[in-house]
């Protein structure tokens, strides 16, 4: 969903004309050797890097090995490469999960490894952790850099039972029984956590507009809206624009991870970070090109 996103902001910029995409057919990342002969063919000298293994809640606590070790795997590798070959500039795609689990709201960045992790989702921290941990090591002699994102919504969101997040899920959810002519829908949890979703072209723009100024920026730093919303208000959201007047039933047998998760975006907002996408806008956006896309 980011990748695609960066790359129309790219191309929207003119800045494309040495870009390269590898889809996961053409590049396997999990190949050290091939990602090094890639990444050396091309003579590069920035990598943005949004690849990973991501999932919603139940694929994170279903498969906890899978999500720490896949990505740092690929983190490794990338890093790796890019380092060996002298690739100046780098921006890596951290993830707001790797804050404690019970700390201080908005989290900041000095807030990073001072307490324990949310258990549903321990494993996919602990390798973002490790990435932004390996771009703090190169930052100070390279223009490496990590951008801490909160959970990303937008055009190629992921809508399926198994890899959707929240709102993704409930798109597909509502549709679902919008279709079907179900009365109710199921919300896992009580529908009281909340959570900060940031329209994905809005964080694709950001980045694009920050390549020629690297160096100027911290090490790593929060990329988020700023404001949070409950469970609850993304299921409404969603209803709303699908006309759907079915009861939304809490299942508390379901997991709902930590109750609150909303980031302290302030250091970015000094470095020109201004997220404009408002809540109901992008979701309406979304649920456009879901039906253009038919996924259900």
């Amino acid at each position: 969903m980011l990748g695609s996103a960066v790359v129309r902001q790219l191309r929207l910029s003119h800045l494309d004309s040495s870009l390269s995409v590898p889809s996961r057919t053409e590049l396997n990342l999990l190949d050290d050797v091939a990602v090094k002969k890639y990444l050396n063919s091309g003579k590069y000298d920035l990598v943005i890097h949004c690849a990973a293994l991501v999932g919603g809640i139940r694929a994170s606590v279903d498969h906890p090995f899978e999500f720490l070790n896949t990505n740092i795997r690929i983190d490794s590798n990338v890093m790796h490469a890019s380092l060996e070959l002298g690739i100046g500039g780098f921006m890596y795609m951290a993830s707001s999960c790797m804050y404690p689990a019970f700390t201080n709201q908005p989290m900041a960045e000095r807030q990073l490894l001072t307490g324990e992790l949310e258990k549903t989702n321990e494993g996919y921290a602990l390798a973002k952790l490790v990435g932004i941990k390996m771009v703090e090591a190169v930052a100070e002699k390279l223009s490496w850099r990590a951008f801490i994102l909160s959970n990303l919504y937008g055009p190629g969101d992921k809508y399926g039972k198994d890899n959707s997040h929240l709102i993704g899920a409930i798109i597909n959810k509502v549709s679902t029984a919008v279709k079907n002519g179900e009365a109710s829908i199921e919300m896992w949890g009580s529908g009281n956590a909340r959570r900060e979703f940031t329209y994905v072209e809005d964080v694709a723009q950001y980045l694009v507009q920050v390549i020629g100024g690297l160096n100027s920026l911290p090490p790593v730093m929060n990329l988020g809206l700023g404001r949070e919303y409950s469970v609850r208000e993304f299921y409404e959201y969603v209803c709303q624009e699908f006309s759907y007047g079915g009861s939304i039933i809490p299942n508390l047998n379901q997991p709902e991870g930590m109750q609150q998760k909303l980031m302290n975006s302030s250091l970015a907002k000094i470095h020109g970070w201004n997220p404009k996408t408002e809540i109901e806008d992008g979701i309406k956006m979304t649920i456009n090109e879901f039906l253009l896309r038919g996924d259900v």
